[in-house]
């Protein structure tokens, strides 16, 4: 008999003849306190983060400059670093766009510098990676296929290669954030966007 099927077998026992015990008899030892898991949990408990857990990049304003970390998504082993500084976010209608789509909220024209400053070829995807968010609406995706007149950022950059062009996003108002986020729980970066 298996050491499972015998484990088995005396907790069916036990369990048939508690019935007939005399309650004022001793207890008998409890099953439990003797027989020792025939498994060890080896997954981490629910809730906690791994080591491995992205954290956020940094959050910018208009003017600024910083850097994050792009991994590459047919091999999240290779990564590099790029830096994005954000020129300008003006807010602008259809008409300003050239475009017969109306906003669903407020149009923002970003204009974006990135750098590769890595080792490594590095991707820019901003098209479903940007979520816009404030104090009163979660997060939402804010990309949209307009397009103005310019270079295109969503592109392979090369160690030293840049770019600077325009995004469009449709947001539902002025101000709140808009962040980017490149195959990671956490935003590469986040944007302060002007009231």
């Amino acid at each position: 008999m298996s050491v499972a099927a015998a484990g088995l077998a005396a907790v069916l026992a036990v369990g048939c003849s508690a019935g007939s015990r005399d309650d004022k008899a001793d207890p008998a030892p409890s099953l439990h306190a003797t027989v020792e898991p025939l498994f060890e949990e080896t997954e981490e408990p629910a809730g906690e983060a791994s080591s491995a857990a992205p954290s956020p990049g940094p959050t910018l304003a208009v003017g600024e400059t910083g850097e994050f970390t792009v991994v590459d998504s047919s091999d999240p082993s290779v990564t590099t670093t790029m830096e994005v500084t954000v020129p300008s976010v003006k807010y602008v209608t259809s008409s300003e766009i050239d475009t017969t789509e109306p906003e669903k909220g407020q149009y923002a024209l970003m204009t974006l510098t990135f750098r590769n400053t890595g080792t490594k070829p590095g991707r820019i995807m901003t098209y479903g990676a940007v979520k816009w968010q404030d104090a009163q609406t979660a997060a939402q995706d804010a990309t949209t296929l307009e397009s103005v007149d310019g270079l295109d950022v969503d592109t392979e950059y090369a160690p030293g290669q840049s770019v600077t062009g325009s995004i469009v996003l449709d947001i539902v108002r002025k101000g709140g954030t808009a962040s980017y986020y490149d195959n990671a729980d956490a935003p590469a970066f986040t944007l302060k966007l002007p009231e």
